[in-house]
């Protein structure tokens, strides 16, 4: 039976380190989730999740490699940061935003939840399409809040875009037409941030689709 372990590797920088690292893997039969190559001079550190049926033997054979230096098992990103809320926008309507997410958020994680709040202040079209596409890609992302006065044009349809993939997008309500695409608007940017983290912790009884109403 198969079980998800994580584990950095610390080992000679250079072409085909990665690829010697996966073949060891492939041999145990493991199912890479997560990778992450943190640093790549004078040493290369590489981040992985991999779901194997045996953590030990594994990390031995990684060992074994005359590229590698140290195998370090850790917990995994998942375990220890668990699910991700991304708050992106005017900065501040996003400091509002993330003081009812991080206030929730401590409330479910002191249950057993793990939720973690990301910020990053950001204006003008172009970037902030570009970043709410880039929240798709990021790992163990699960809710995007879009914190503003004025969104629209291409960040409507990048929100479309992430949407389709899955990700829940909660917006204020602002002039433009991102209201219009987001799962839910909510006026007040502290109550977004409450019901943002409610929506994605499993310790909490709320369900977006079961809502009479999408705007607040």
């Amino acid at each position: 039976m198969s079980a998800n372990c994580a584990f950095e590797v610390i080992g000679a920088a250079g072409p085909g380190f990665l690829h010697q690292l996966t073949g060891v893997i492939v041999r145990h039969g493991g199912d890479i989730t997560s990778v992450q190559i943190m640093e790549t001079r004078p040493l290369s550190r590489t981040y992985f999740e991999v779901e194997v049926a045996d953590a030990d033997a594994l990390c031995n054979d990684l060992r074994a490699l005359d590229v590698v230096t140290e195998v370090r098992p850790v917990n995994s990103m998942q375990k220890i940061y668990g699910k991700r809320i991304i708050i992106m926008g005017g900065g501040a309507q996003v400091g509002q935003v993330a003081i009812g997410a991080i206030s929730e958020a401590d409330r479910h994680n002191i249950r057993g939840e793990h939720i973690s709040v990301d910020t990053i202040p950001l204006v003008g079209e172009k970037p902030l399409a570009e970043a709410v596409r880039a929240v798709a890609r990021l790992p163990r992302a699960k809710a995007l809040v879009l914190a503003g006065s004025l969104m629209g044009g291409e960040i409507e349809q990048a929100v479309r875009d992430v949407r389709a993939q899955g990700l829940l997008v909660v917006s204020l309500n602002m002039a433009g037409s991102v209201p219009d695409a987001a799962d839910l608007v909510v006026t007040d940017p502290v109550q977004a941030g409450v019901m943002t983290v409610m929506a994605v912790a499993d310790t909490a009884k709320f369900t977006i689709d079961k809502l009479k109403n999408r705007v607040f």
